[in-house]
Parts: structure tokens; C-alpha cells; sequence
């Protein structure tokens, strides 16, 4: 019997399970810790919630006000429609120094074929282990005093963690017909953990992807959330699109596979292509947390949506996908209201990468004037560490040198990105000349006449034809501002 006492003795919250398993005795309770604690004891991961299951009707709230009075834990939240109920409790070593503990009675599920809601009745310990996902989630662990900290692993859960295998405890047709959600879930513990599935585990989501079709977007997309904090995405990917679930949740993503030819020339794979682009960002963002990077890296998913829209063949010259880059921006709106996701600055700073996600590779040319590089300082702003970050992850050819030449090319960009901002700060430019002055100075009210002054004076600045200085730019208004006002095009100096 395999016992995890000295692994447990190691943990910032030993003592929390051991006052659980005291406040489970002393309220006549049989209560166990189970799933993803008794996994990551395991392999030796961090565990951020703690679940429990004690047995008896009601039982799941009676313990989680027991555990809460001894472990000086908030007021006790119960969640009726899931027959759950958390504490949240003070702990120092964890994340924002509290800890998460969730508890529910033991209880055995039915489904309808329509709905993946169960019917809910009360069940044994093994019951409640055989409607788990995996078997690797699917392990308990004694609380009680005299066998504390002793597994119960009916399914073998603990083999298939050694063998780095995702299985099911049930036949898995059964476990996906059931809640289509462990389906994704397979492809991000996949991910997560490094595991391979089951044959039989795999089939079973080739034949059930239909069913995520009953998922709510928001349960979706948080599984797809934590693929993409992976530090491998597109493990998590790969596993959907060849299942056939990812063509049911982003098709967007999926129109990009394959390879077309006419005439023996073709295209690249450009749902591969951007799989690796993912990894390559995630590599090379590797120093910064993943929360920190998650919308760069939505950014290299979805920076070549457009292709399949923009996909041209012209005889004698081949393939090309002009205007992809628009195209894909305009296009991420509705990615991200399909998948829920925020629709505020994280979707707009999204949409302006996958805009601007070319334009570096037009100032490689040495020839390139500065006011091209100008105009994309001023269109990136502060996000052109990212933006560079993207241009070089985009590089996906197996030729070594092929890849060493672009990125020297991007370093030259680099260079000429950062003499140009020294001299012309436009990185979060702000006009020298706001509309506020011009008004007062013209004696103007405010209306179009404004924005055609001010977008004059920027341009200026752009095109080098003054300084990005306030004095520089109000002769040059002042230069300029008949015209405008009179309907005339600025004059060039």
C-alpha cells in the first residue's frame, strides 16, 4: 500500500490535512482527499486547492464548516446546484498566502444523451473515484489518524502516472458520452503533465467529438486558456485537431490545414506552421511568467487566421496571401466573442499584432526610409518588444541559416527601431500640439477642422518633415493652418 506521509510532511499545507482529517473524525465523518492533490504529491508539483470527499447524505457541508472553525477559514460557500462547498484559509507559502478547499458528499452520476448536467445520487468512495476523467485523478488519500496518508488507487492510477499515460477509469465512450469537457481535458493534462493518451482513449475522442457541441464557450475556453499557459501549446493543439475537436470549437484555426499545389508548386502547412509558431514564442519568452505573455501568445495563435481568406494562385508566380494580416485582425473580434473571451484592451492589443505582424519584414530593405520606421513605432507603440518577439517566432524554416539570416535581418530592424526612437520619441507618442491649444490658439470650437490640424502635424512628424517638438510643431500649425481650414492639402517643406 503505497503511503505519501513523507512526501505530504514536505508541503505547506501537511497541517491542513491533517486538521481536516481531525475535523472529519471528531464530526463522525469518513473523509477523503482526493484528485489532483494526490497526483501532483506525486509528481512532485505544486497544488494550489485541495478537494475532499466524505461520505454520507450532507455530509460535504457539515465537514467544510467543521474543517473552517479549526482552520480559522472564511465563511463556507455552498454551491447548491453542485452539491459542493469551499472554504477559503490562510496559509502562508501559497499563492497570495490562502488556500482554496473544496468538499463534497460521495455521489455516483447519470447523464441524459442530450446534456452533460448529471443526475446526481449519493455514492460510495469508489463510486465517486469511477465518475472521475482519468485515472490519474481518480486516487484517494486517508485522513484518518491511524492510516493517514495511504492511497486508494483502484484503477491504477499510479502506474499510469509512471508510465506518463491518460486513461480512463471507465470505458472512456462512457466517461466522454457522459461530460464532453474531459475530452479537453485530456488534451490539456496532455499537455500539462508531457503524457501520452491511450489508444482506447484517443479513439474514444475521435469517436465522441460531436458531443463538445453541449459545452458552454466558457468551459471551453478556460481549458483552452490553460493549454496556452503550457509550456508547450501546441501539444494541447495537436491532440484537438487530429481528435476532430478543434474544427468544432476553432475553425478558424483549422481551415489553415493542409497543403495545396497546382503546377508543382505549393503552399505551406500553415496550421502546422503556426502550432510552431506558439512554441517558438513560448521559448523565447521563456524569463516571463505565462499569465504575463498569455495574449502574445493568443497573438501567434491566431496571426495568420486571414490565409485562407487572402489564399491567391497566380500562374507562373505561385501562392501568396496578400492582406492576410487585416484580414486575420478584423477577424479576431469574433474569435473572441465565440470563445468568450474579453472583448477590451487584451482583444485590441491582439488584433493590432496579428495588423502589424508583417510590416517588420517590409524594414528589413536597408534601403527602408525612416519614416516607415517612424510610422511603426507610432502604430506599436508600447508593444513593439512584443511585436519583434512575434516577427521572430514566426520564423519556422528548417534551414539553419536560413533562420540565423532572418534573424540578423530583425536585429538590423532593431537597431534602426531604437535610433530612430531616440531621435523622434514616438513611442507612445502624444502630439506636441494637442487639440486643447489649437483651439484656444485659433480661437476654434471643437469638430473636424481639429483632427485635420492635428493628423497635419502628425504626419509632419511621421514623414520627418519636422521634429517631434512642441516649438517645431506650432510654426509648422501655424504654417499650415489656413490651408487646413480652407480645405487645401497641407504644403510640404
Amino acid at each position: 500500500m503505497t503511503n505519501l506521509s513523507p512526501q505530504i510532511a514536505r508541503q505547506p499545507y501537511a497541517g491542513v490535512l491533517r486538521e481536516v482529517g481531525r475535523a472529519a473524525a471528531d464530526a463522525g465523518i469518513e473523509a477523503y482527499a482526493v484528485g489532483g492533490v494526490v497526483r501532483d504529491l506525486m509528481l512532485e508539483r505544486d497544488v494550489t486547492e485541495l478537494d475532499f470527499v466524505s461520505l454520507g447524505d450532507g455530509s460535504g457541508l457539515r465537514l467544510a464548516k467543521a474543517a473552517a472553525r479549526r482552520l480559522g477559514g472564511q465563511s463556507v460557500h455552498q454551491y447548491e446546484n453542485f452539491g459542493t462547498a469551499a472554504i477559503r484559509i490562510p496559509l502562508a507559502g501559497m499563492p497570495d498566502d490562502a488556500m482554496v478547499l473544496e468538499f463534497v458528499g460521495a455521489r455516483k452520476e447519470s447523464y441524459r444523451s442530450d446534456s452533460r448536467k448529471p443526475i446526481v445520487e449519493e455514492g460510495s468512495l469508489q463510486d465517486d473515484q469511477r465518475r472521475r476523467d482519468f485515472t490519474i485523478n481518480a486516487m484517494g488519500l486517508r485522513l484518518d489518524a491511524e492510516r493517514f496518508g495511504e492511497v486508494l488507487d483502484p484503477f491504477g492510477g499510479r502506474a499510469d502516472l509512471e508510465a506518463g499515460i491518460l486513461r480512463t477509469p471507465l470505458d472512456p465512450h462512457v466517461t466522454f458520452e457522459d461530460d464532453p469537457l474531459r475530452m479537453i481535458r485530456a488534451a490539456r493534462f496532455a499537455t500539462q503533465l508531457g503524457f501520452t493518451l491511450h489508444a482506447d482513449t484517443f479513439q474514444a475522442l475521435c469517436d465522441k467529438a460531436g458531443r463538445v457541441s453541449l459545452l458552454s464557450r466558457e468551459r471551453i475556453t478556460d481549458e483552452l486558456q490553460k493549454i496556452m499557459m503550457a509550456g508547450m501549446p501546441s501539444v494541447g493543439f495537436r491532440i484537438l485537431y487530429e481528435a476532430g475537436l478543434l474544427r468544432h470549437i476553432l475553425p478558424e484555426l483549422t481551415d489553415l490545414a493542409g497543403v495545396e499545389a497546382i503546377d508543382g508548386l505549393k503552399h505551406k502547412d500553415n496550421f502546422f506552421h503556426t502550432l510552431q509558431v506558439v512554441d517558438n514564442l513560448v521559448a523565447m519568452t521563456a524569463g516571463r511568467p505565462p499569465t504575463e505573455t498569455l495574449w502574445l501568445r493568443w497573438a501567434a495563435l491566431l496571426h495568420d487566421i486571414g490565409k485562407t481568406r487572402s489564399k491567391r494562385f497566380t500562374e507562373g508566380v505561385g501562392w501568396s496571401f496578400h492582406g492576410h494580416e487585416d484580414r486575420g485582425a478584423r477577424m479576431v473580434a469574433g474569435v473572441f466573442k465565440k470563445l468568450k473571451l474579453p472583448l477590451d484592451d487584451r482583444m485590441r492589443y491582439v488584433q493590432k499584432l496579428v495588423r502589424l505582424h508583417h510590416r517588420p519584414v517590409s524594414l528589413v530593405d536597408e534601403q527602408v526610409t525612416d519614416s516607415a520606421v517612424r510610422r511603426l513605432l507610432f502604430d506599436a507603440g508600447e508593444d513593439i518588444e512584443d511585436l519583434m518577439t512575434l516577427v521572430r517566432a514566426d520564423i519556422t524554416s528548417k534551414n539553419p541559416r536560413r533562420v540565423q539570416r532572418y534573424l540578423d535581418a530583425f536585429d538590423r530592424v532593431d537597431a534602426r527601431l531604437v535610433e530612430v526612437e531616440e531621435n523622434d520619441k514616438l513611442r507612445n507618442f502624444q502630439p506636441p500640439v494637442d487639440g486643447i491649444e489649437i483651439m484656444q490658439t485659433l480661437n476654434l470650437p471643437p469638430g473636424k477642422a481639429i483632427g485635420l490640424l492635428k493628423e497635419a502635424v502628425r504626419e509632419a512628424i511621421l514623414e520627418g518633415v519636422i521634429p517631434n517638438e512642441h516649438d517645431a510643431a506650432f510654426d509648422y500649425l501655424m504654417q499650415i493652418k489656413d490651408a487646413i481650414l480652407e480645405g487645401a492639402p497641407a504644403p510640404r517643406s
